[in-house]
């Protein structure tokens, strides 16, 4: 639900004259800090944001044609840590789900990441085992010990023939880069799998939220007397009228906490959205929730239909109709993906150093962190961030 719905109002008016601590930002990092200062230490914590609902990047809802979907782009819980799994599980009861993507590769449904089925399908390979993998990947291999760039870094791993197919254009896309512009560590999160795991994520959880992520920061930070929301209510417009706070938690980019300073902007990528509505015969357009499409044929990077998700509303996989988002890549927009080369991590460290410096204020999140996170290493480094203040004595639990 959004603003009107929760009856959340704006601005700040009607707040109490000091709050323990102020939380900027109302997505997973914002959630977690609020939720365990409140619980575990019994402090008052005000939360803002600027949008008009809670829940960050994670927030979804129910359309007016009755399917649930992501405003920001489909969201996929998976993790490996026992602590952040036991955490989420407080909030919300969870529909078991493994990821598979396909990519239309020249017309072919092919398994992203790249594995036995997509080499066979896409060249014929005939490879049926994990040792015939490895030898045909061997064999195609480019020699580059220490990649320098991420053309290299793929070519190194899946030579060139997988590389042209799978990555080297959708790169493009993604990051109006190609990969020999782009750090290493940008095509070294894309696996190469031996085996014929189809799985996108092989985290022992994965699962969905049954109600929707929403509904899990209405579970952690609504009905607590501890916390206050005020949405549509941008800091830095207000940040001259704030109530006294003993710590300001700042989960915005880093650099536009300094942007009074003159220094130049960090570089991210952002998405745009394109909604269609379809009635096709057997009720669905395609054939996962996910499709990519690595080609230059189309400009878009993915296709995403929603209906396909086992944590839609009953009755909606009987529906007729289905509705999809082509996802673009582009320059404008909210800050998505940290853009990683040489120049903006220098730039981050400059940031950074200041952070570290900035009395009263502590930064945390992925924006704050100019990484990208999954949603479980948001969870996580938040609960360690929380920790870590707790042990610094920089915030203690209210006599």
């Amino acid at each position: 639900m959004a603003q009107a719905d929760l009856g959340i109002p704006s601005g700040l008016e009607g707040l109490k004259e000091h709050y323990d601590l102020v939380i900027v930002g109302c997505g997973l990092s914002g959630g977690v800090i609020a939720e365990r200062a409140s619980k575990e230490l019994g402090l008052s914590c005000l939360i803002l944001d600027k949008r008009d609902h809670i829940g960050g990047n994670c927030f979804d809802f129910i359309d007016p044609k009755g399917f649930r979907i992501s405003r920001y782009g489909v969201h996929l819980f998976h993790t490996k840590e026992q602590r952040v799994w036991d955490y989420v599980n407080r909030f919300s009861e969870w529909l078991p789900y493994e990821h598979r993507v396909k990519g239309r590769v020249n017309g072919v449904i092919v398994p992203i990441p790249p594995s036995q089925t997509t080499v066979n399908l896409l060249f014929d390979a005939k490879v049926h085992s994990e040792e015939d993998m490895e030898a045909w990947l061997e064999e195609r291999r480019v020699d580059c010990p220490n990649p320098t760039n991420g053309e290299e870094a793929a070519l190194s791993r899946a030579g060139p023939q997988l590389y042209e197919a799978i990555f080297k254009h959708y790169t493009k896309k993604q990051w109006d880069k190609f990969p020999s512009e782009l750090d290493a560590s940008v095509l070294n999160r894309i696996p190469v799998r031996l085996n014929t795991d189809d799985r996108y994520f092989t985290d022992p959880h994965q699962a969905l939220p049954k109600h929707g992520y929403t509904r899990i920061f209405e579970n952690m930070l609504l009905n607590d007397p501890n916390i206050t929301i005020r949405l549509s209510t941008d800091f830095f417009q207000v940040r001259s009228g704030l109530p006294a706070h003993s710590l300001l938690v700042f989960t915005g980019p880093i650099d536009a906490y300094y942007a009074s300073l003159g220094l130049p902007k960090l570089e991210y990528r952002s998405l745009r959205f394109e909604e269609e509505y379809h009635e096709p015969e057997t009720g669905f357009f395609q054939e996962a929730l996910q499709v990519n499409y690595p080609g230059q044929e189309v400009p878009y990077t993915r296709i995403v239909e929603y209906k396909h998700k086992p944590n839609q509303p009953e009755g909606v996989k009987e529906m007729p109709g289905t509705v999809i988002f082509k996802e673009y890549s582009v320059d404008e927009g909210d800050p998505y993906y940290p853009v990683p080369n040489p120049d903006n991590q220098a730039l981050y460290e400059k940031y950074r150093d200041m952070a570290l410096k900035e009395p009263g204020v502590c930064f945390v999140g992925r924006l704050a962190s100019y990484k990208y996170f999954n949603m479980d290493q948001a969870i996580l480094t938040s609960l360690e961030m929380f920790d870590e203040l707790v042990e610094k004595g920089t915030i203690k639990k209210k006599e």
